[in-house]
């Protein structure tokens, strides 16, 4: 059902897709929009390892919300700022797709705790974290995607 990599030879092991996942900040959501277009956005994430899930949080109105809801398939893309080696000018670029379908979380309090997990991410200042949690949190929409496919590459840009 889901296609593997063409260029074989650039595929990154599962490990190494997983470490990405974790590390980097956002990715690019797809989901199926209005009138069969994609709608792709900018969004920030959490990879847990625990269930190996990403989970997402946002506002609960909204084109991606109504996507979600009304096709639970997505894609998600994932890469890292990438590196030169010595004497290139050409930028080495390691990313990742994750297909998978989506699921709404309605436990309040796994909402709370996927949302420090995620703020973790950025800052450690607990106080600031419990403070959103707080404020925003009965208003948060989370939802998770499940992988059902991942593949990683490394592409060089020259």
């Amino acid at each position: 059902m889901f296609r593997e990599i063409t260029r074989f030879k650039q595929a990154l092991p599962k490990e190494e897709c997983i470490e990405i996942l974790k590390t980097q900040l956002r990715g690019v959501l797809a989901v199926q929009g209005d009138d069969g277009y994609p709608y792709a956005l900018p969004i920030n994430h959490y990879y847990n390892e625990a269930d190996g899930r990403l989970y997402f949080h946002s506002g609960s109105k909204g084109h991606k919300i109504e996507s979600i809801l009304r096709d639970p398939k997505a894609s998600f893309c994932v890469y890292d700022e990438g590196f030169r080696r010595d004497g290139e000018w050409a930028l080495n670029i390691r990313s990742v797709i994750v297909f998978g379908r989506i699921e709404v979380i309605e436990d309040r309090e796994k909402i709370y705790e996927i949302s420090r997990q995620l703020s973790y991410k950025f800052t450690n200042d607990t106080d600031y974290i419990e403070r959103e949690i707080k404020h925003a949190g009965p208003r948060t929409f989370m939802f998770a995607l499940i992988p059902e496919h991942i593949t990683g590459k490394l592409v060089n840009e020259a």
